[in-house]
């Protein structure tokens, strides 16, 4: 039996073989710049199907695992882009709508709004790719369009979020939110935050009147589409906001006690940068200038998060698992010194507070880290995306891309082995802030040569041939035509 396996195999041509032990992955990268620049870019990364790991193909010191090509690259806005967003992936069912929807905001007070296509273009399209200066290889996307602008907000973009495919929540230094309907990008509604009151302003200070520290820093929307939490600038609390009436809900002033956890000192802002929600819905996280504090739902601070060794927080987000058949979250975290650093927030495994010390607040433990000086990444990460690459609804692995001020894009993967093998996962014990346990490998680099301030992905689906191609062209000439038809009919 043995002999017959070996001898089917044999017969399999060497393509077809190669094809069955490798498997492509294409990354869709975006990402805004200080020089006005929206770039795109593909990331193929090449896996062997033969390793249950998820181990990259020619995993040695090859340089060949990770493939850039440059899609889009053009001046997006007047002045720096500040912030995107994506919509959610469409359904694989409905093949009229394989487009995922972009919006680009600047501090010129516009959002940009782009469509982009799930899937890449497939090397046997008859594509010719365009010349480049710069050595890179350049391939345009004839499914990738402009869509328009948005004008409705009077001050910089400070956030943005697709809830929905059909919903899409932008909030300004204007002090307000803006909820847009995809459909036809109409604004539904519009939620003003009041101005923050003037407080330690100096004597001398020649703002003029109104130019006092004001705006939305983040937002975030809880899973049930029914609430909504901000932080504001000059403002040492979170709002709560009632998204099926659209008023306010609550104020929750951040106190001594929660600004001593989070490092803020007497001449800090106190004001919350950045808030999360959890995928369950049970907790959130708000992201101070040099720490952390994470709420129940409650609004009870939970725990705190205390960086070691003392650097600033970038940006946060939550990262959901699978360990010994119990799914977990891990709260993540960029900093100033290059690293990603996983907190555990669970009850179980938080440590008190010392008796006699700074806050009463328990400390969630370091777990693990990726990135730093020693591994490749020296400047700060700005934002940061952790996309699950799944098989048979399982994950094979996690694909991280990194982004910073230097430039860099940076791709690294991460083996859900390494994260159940790790005794402080299982257990939730805290890692040692002098041995820390390093995990994922980094695959790839790609340097932008501009600043980058935001950055977005998503996981792309099979590559488009040319008949796809020219029949989804066709698609969208007939959806075109039959909107065309609608608003005929719907005008008087």
């Amino acid at each position: 039996m043995k002999r017959k396996r070996e001898e089917g195999q044999a017969n399999v041509p060497a393509e077809k073989r190669e094809k069955m032990a490798r498997r492509e992955t294409t990354v869709q990268i975006v990402a805004g710049s200080y020089e006005r620049v929206l770039h795109g870019i593909n990331a193929t990364i090449s896996l062997d199907e033969e390793n249950s790991k998820g181990r990259p193909a020619n995993a040695g010191d090859g340089e060949d695992q990770v493939k850039f090509t440059d899609t889009f690259l053009f001046q997006a806005h007047t002045s720096a882009v500040r912030c995107l967003a994506l919509s959610p992936m469409p359904s694989a069912d409905n093949k009229q709508q394989q487009n995922v929807l972009l919006a680009t905001g600047g501090t010129d007070d516009r959002i940009n709004l782009y469509s982009l296509s799930v899937s890449p273009m497939s090397a046997d399209t008859g594509l010719v790719p365009l010349p480049s200066l710069a050595g890179n290889k350049v391939l345009e996307n004839p499914r990738n369009r402009e869509l328009g602008a948005l004008m409705h907000h009077s001050a910089s973009i400070t956030a943005m979020h697709f809830p929905t495919r059909s919903k899409l929540l932008s909030a300004s230094e204007d002090n307000t939110i803006a909820v847009t309907r995809t459909r036809d990008w109409t604004v539904v509604s519009s939620i003003k935050a009041p101005h923050p009151k003037t407080q330690g302003r100096p004597s001398g200070d020649t703002a003029p009147a109104g130019g006092a520290p004001a705006g939305v820093n983040d937002f975030a929307v809880h899973p049930s589409m029914k609430l909504m939490l901000t932080v504001g600038k000059g403002e040492k609390s979170m709002r709560l906001w009632n998204l099926v009436t659209g008023r306010k809900a609550g104020v929750l002033n951040f106190g001594r006690d929660v600004l001593t956890a989070a490092k803020e000192g007497k001449w800090g802002t106190g004001e919350g940068r950045k808030i999360r929600w959890d995928s369950a819905g049970e907790e959130f996280a708000v992201a101070f200038e040099w720490g952390i504090v994470v709420f129940g739902v409650d609004s009870v601070p939970k725990c705190r998060v205390a960086t070691s060794p003392f650097t600033k927080v970038h940006h946060i987000s939550y990262l959901d698992i699978e360990t010994d058949d119990e799914k977990k979250q891990l709260l993540v975290a960029s900093t100033e010194d290059g690293r990603l650093v996983f907190y555990s927030t669970a009850s179980d495994s938080l440590e008190e507070p010392v008796e006699g010390g700074d806050t009463t607040i328990p400390t969630a433990p370091f777990l693990f880290q990726l990135g730093g000086k020693a591994h490749g990444q020296s400047s700060r990460i700005k934002e940061f995306e952790i996309l699950p690459l799944q098989e048979n609804s399982k994950t094979i692995q996690f694909i991280v891309i990194t982004s910073g001020s230097d430039g860099a894009l940076r791709i690294w993967t991460i083996k859900p082995e390494e994260i159940q093998q790790t005794k402080q996962a299982k257990r939730g014990k805290p890692s040692k802030p002098g041995q820390p346990v390093q995990v994922g490998r980094l695959l790839g680099a790609y340097k932008t040569g501009n600043r980058i301030t935001c950055m977005k992905a998503f996981i792309m689906r099979e590559p488009i041939g040319e008949e796809e191609l020219s029949e989804g062209d066709s698609e969208e000439n007939d959806d075109d035509d039959q909107d065309e038809d609608d608003e005929d009919s719907d005008s008087p």
